[in-house]
């Protein structure tokens, strides 16, 4: 490596020019013959009625590039790079279609996006109940839905509709959520700003230093507030950067959240559970017996077992007053041993229990 930058160092600008397009020659190359295995590897999953996304496959790539990758390229452009490659790759194999709640910018669009890349095809829905619908109709081969914001908390459409059954969580996506202040004006002109009202509440102490006296509009999501900008002269939006994209509107302030950390977590949906990948969650869903001490008594088993919870939310059943479904996420694969036992006991404290899924943990947010 040391003789290569001894090398590079003295060649000049047109040299250096020279040995990047002999070595995208060669990336190319490569890159079309790894394109062969993977429409072959396609024809394999077709006969074998395999699913064309593997979570569990797409996991070990992303580990195995993290331990090559030795720079000076960020691994995050690396991750970005292979997303994209995968993304052409599920198009080589078979057509794929993911649905997601719309409409078009909004931040579960931008998710899907940065998940599944820009070769498949995505499906905006109006709602959560139609993201599972379309699943369970084989419209789509998988869904994307919001399940928990770190400063809001848990979504509670999304587990009403896996209260309703049928699919599974077979991935999880974690986005790091920045707002920007979107217009095709100059920010004096700025007369009104038009969002979601929990975005507003999350730039709450820039909005009223930077903005003070500017009129606050809500409305239903921010790719709507970024499609009345368009039209409206002094109407700002603050929305995602796939927004500013698609609507042809600039960015004239970014990152104006007022905690940087915000991030929201996603579930991938669909009708197979992938396999152990060595670094999973699984999610179970669960209603106890209406006295006293009973929740107590199903978390002690995963105590006992060592089994480390990571989420717990609950949501009214809606069929007996007072009586909830619990909503519980924790470290390792129903596959594993210690799990299955686990959950056999649980099960003597329950009157039903539901595995959702068990999917490969986030690698970090994307």
């Amino acid at each position: 490596m040391a003789k290569k930058k001894e090398k590079h160092k003295d060649a000049d600008l047109g040299e250096l020019r020279q040995h990047i397009d002999k070595l995208d020659h060669k990336i190319i190359d490569l890159l079309n013959q790894r394109a062969e295995i993977v429409i072959e590897v396609g024809h394999r999953k077709i006969a074998e009625n395999q699913p064309v996304y593997s979570p569990d496959r797409e996991q070990a790539i992303l580990k195995r590039l993290q331990e090559l990758n030795r720079g000076p390229l960020p691994q995050k452009t690396v991750e970005a790079i292979y997303r994209e490659l995968m993304s052409g790759s599920f198009a080589l194999e078979k057509p794929m279609r993911v649905a997601y709640l719309g409409p078009e910018g909004s931040f579960s669009h931008m998710a899907a996006m940065r998940k599944f890349g820009a070769s498949i095809e995505y499906q905006a829905m109006p709602d959560f109940r139609g993201i599972f619908d379309e699943v369970l109709r084989n419209h789509c081969e998988l869904g994307l839905v919001p399940i928990e914001n770190s400063l809001g908390g848990g979504v509670i459409d999304t587990m009403d509709c896996f209260m309703e059954g049928g699919v599974k969580i077979c991935a999880e996506v974690i986005l790091a959520v920045h707002h920007n202040l979107l217009a095709n004006c100059a920010p004096h002109d700025v007369r009104i700003i038009a969002s979601k009202p929990e975005i507003f509440a999350q730039c709450r102490r820039w909005l009223s230093s930077a903005m003070s006296g500017v009129e606050l509009l809500p409305v239903a999501s921010s790719a709507k507030a970024a499609s009345m900008a368009i039209s409206e002269s002094n109407l700002a939006a603050i929305g995602s950067e796939l927004a500013a994209e698609l609507y042809n509107l600039k960015i004239i302030y970014e990152d104006i959240e007022d905690n940087p950390d915000n991030q929201t977590r996603f579930f991938v949906i669909g009708m197979d559970s992938p396999a152990r990948s060595g670094n999973d969650k699984t999610s179970i869903m669960f209603t106890t017996p209406h006295k006293a001490g009973a929740l107590a008594e199903a978390l002690d088993v995963f105590a006992r077992h060592e089994v480390n919870l990571m989420n717990i939310d609950n949501r009214p059943s809606r069929r007996r007053n007072w009586e909830y479904y619990f909503f519980v996420d924790f470290e390792g694969h129903i596959e594993d041993r210690c799990v299955f036992e686990t959950l056999e006991e649980v099960k003597d404290h329950c009157n039903e229990l539901f595995v959702l899924g068990s999917y490969p943990r986030a690698l970090s947010p994307i």
